[in-house]
């Protein structure tokens, strides 16, 4: 088996703002690499055209990259004549899976910053290259899309060198070697002139060599000393059902073998003596089983008897602990509690509070950058992570696994700062159409947004950029949705913190209310019809105190959604008109966490995601409004 010493060695991490193109750009790296058979890839995709590496299927219903994932090529590059080994390892684009990224960056020298041709640098760009820069990796930019309409690849080279101006970036990073291309066509250049040329047909047989070179080239090799003790750190765990877990990281110094005594220095300070049981080298999309894994190279290792992320694997006789792995704060909270409503426990097998706490305590073992502590009650515990997205996925996650819960209002996380109150910023971009502009100015303005650039991209699209509190973001995607008819994008990421100011936005309208269980009927909705929009349709189930739709007026109002028509024997004079029913209006997850207010619920189960108030008798939750109020109006005369 084929060893490569450290100078034969690249680790690069493929960073970008999300839908930018990276995990397409490391499929085709994959194709153009020729170590596949025919037709081996487009097995391994499923049948499924790209995107091999989004291989969760969540991946794959959202377009988006959840977990990073490593992968490995070999090239031959021009003028050698011995193969590299370039190390993939491909990260999310979205800043609420920021923890992926700032793990996964330890274990690279490097990184390709992939930015649209269109777009040009984004939110998340400015994130994850601020990452980059932060570990001391050198960027290698790809301006990928330049066969997108309105392409404009020197303007983004020119907004890259900006942005690394604008991020403190040192003069080696500035000086960065930049390839324009198209990871969907498969091919790259040197030139946004040649890659112009090649997206208008002008220009035939490019592939990605271009973008291979630059990596041999630009990256630098691993400077780990392999004469030293060894050092390994653990910054992603595997799991497989007949060998449990497996870490997977990068050896700085020294070499690990098969069967080999180790230490594991955990992050609390303790140390666990075990035995390496197999281990693994990355190739291609797999991995496979080797001896021994040198300075410099990522590996996957077996047998531990204990691992977790941020853990150093090193020699028993000399055991120093890397520095651990460490992520930004969480921004947002969110209660998560057992379903206790009527229906409980009719969907999911995962129904109890022992269940859910034990869920959520492996899922903050694997996913730094959540936070799992107690809630105010036995049955409740208090979840935070990086975003709305970050919290929302991992629900998703856990209602498939077969789990029932309910989950609260999400609260953004504020803390101290010498004394004063300081709450989360993010820089919120919005691409628009331009006779939209007004509406979502006046939207974000409302929620003490502060508008910091416009820009014209095309004549159907206009650029906004703001910088808003996080808590003026919840709820606001729905809203701009509506202004823009559906077309506008929005994407956000963490600035700063900010002294607080202003108080969280509200739902403008109340809520309509069940006040009987039973089958929704047709007559039932028909009757308050005129009174808002449903979120049900005749024949769903419903019970007392929940949520059946929005009122058109800023008050909660009971309404009776399972009234049966009464039948008579007399004949009225007037037929009946025939009603049309307006549209039930479904709420996804998402949408659901944004839309509640701190009285309500978001029932969560395999097969529903419901909306309902905490307090479902309808008497009992009055006697708590009107404590509330009582309390509310004590402590201002007060």
């Amino acid at each position: 088996m084929t060893t490569f010493p450290p100078n034969r060695i690249r680790n690069v991490a493929i960073i970008a703002h999300v839908d930018h193109g990276k995990t397409s750009l490391v499929d085709k790296l994959l194709f153009q690499s020729g170590q596949f058979r025919s037709g081996e890839l487009e097995k391994l995709q499923g049948g499924q055209h790209g995107l091999i590496m989004d291989s969760n299927p969540l991946e794959r219903e959202r377009g988006i990259t959840i977990f990073s994932k490593n992968c490995a090529v070999q090239y031959v590059a021009h003028n050698a004549t011995e193969p590299t080994l370039i190390n993939i390892i491909d990260t999310p684009g979205h800043a609420d899976f920021g923890g992926e990224v700032e793990r996964v960056l330890r274990m690279a020298d490097g990184c390709l910053l992939v930015v649209d041709a269109f777009d040009g640098p984004m939110p998340q760009t400015r994130f994850v290259l601020g990452k980059a820069l932060a570990a001391g990796l050198r960027p290698v930019v790809v301006v990928n899309k330049c066969d997108r309409p309105g392409a404009r690849p020197a303007a983004v080279h020119n907004e890259v060198f900006d942005l690394m101006v604008e991020l403190g970036a040192e003069e080696l990073a500035m000086d960065f070697p930049i390839v324009y291309g198209s990871a969907r066509e498969g091919w790259a250049y040197n030139s946004a002139d040649e890659a112009m040329e090649a997206a208008a047909g002008r220009k035939k047989g490019g592939d990605l060599r271009p973008i291979f070179e630059a990596i041999v080239k630009q990256v630098p090799p691993p400077q780990d000393d392999p004469n030293k003790p060894l050092q390994m750190l653990v910054t992603t765990l595997d799991y497989s059902e007949y060998v449990g877990r497996i870490g997977v990281g990068r050896v700085y110094s020294g070499m690990i073998k098969t069967g080999q005594q180790v230490a594991s220095i955990r992050r609390d300070g303790k140390i666990v003596t075990s035995r390496i049981g197999k281990l693994y080298r990355f190739q291609g999309l797999g991995k496979i089983e080797t001896n021994e894994v040198h300075a410099g190279d990522l590996c996957a290792v077996v047998g531990l008897e204990s691992c977790d992320i941020g853990d150093t694997i090193c020699h028993p006789d000399s055991p120093m602990a890397l520095p651990p792995v460490t992520v930004d704060e969480p921004t947002i909270t969110m209660v998560f509690r057992v379903n206790d409503s009527p229906f409980g426990g009719q969907d999911g097998d995962k129904v109890t509070s022992r269940q859910i706490r034990d869920r959520l305590e492996r899922e903050a073992e694997t996913n730094v950058a959540l936070k799992v502590a107690p809630g105010k009650s036995g049955e409740e515990l208090a979840v935070s992570g990086r975003g709305l997205l970050h919290l929302g996925i991992l629900i998703e996650t856990m209602r498939r696994e077969g789990f029932e819960l309910s989950v609260g209002k999400p609260e953004v996380i504020v803390k101290m700062i010498d004394g004063v109150l300081h709450e989360p910023v993010e820089q919120l971009v919005v691409d628009v159409p331009p006779h939209a502009v007004g509406s979502v100015m006046e939207l974000v303005g409302s929620r003490r947004g502060e508008l910091k650039n416009m820009d014209t991209r095309s004549d159907t699209l206009t650029h906004l950029s703001f910088e808003i509190p996080a808590k003026g973001l919840l709820g606001l995607r729905s809203k701009i949705l509506t202004a823009t008819q559906g077309e506008g994008i929005m994407h956000s990421s963490f600035l700063k913190f900010a002294p607080a100011s202003g108080e969280t936005p509200h739902r403008l309208q109340g809520v309509l209310i069940a006040t009987e269980g039973g089958d929704v009927t047709t007559y039932a909705c028909e009757q308050v019809a005129e009174r808002g929009v449903l979120f049900v349709i005749p024949g769903d189930k419903v019970y007392a105190g929940m949520v059946v739709g929005e009122h058109n007026r800023d008050n909660d109002l009971p309404v009776h959604i399972t009234r049966l028509k009464q039948l008579t024997n007399f004949r009225v004079a007037s037929k009946e008109a025939t009603v049309v029913l307006k549209g039930a209006r479904r709420l996804s997850l998402e949408a659901a966490l944004e839309y509640i207010e701190d009285d309500e619920l978001v029932e969560i189960t395999p097969k529903t995601v419901r909306l309902r108030k905490r307090i479902l008798d309808e008497g009992m939750r009055k006697r708590a409004e009107r404590q509330s109020r009582d309390k509310e109006a004590a402590m201002a005369g007060g």
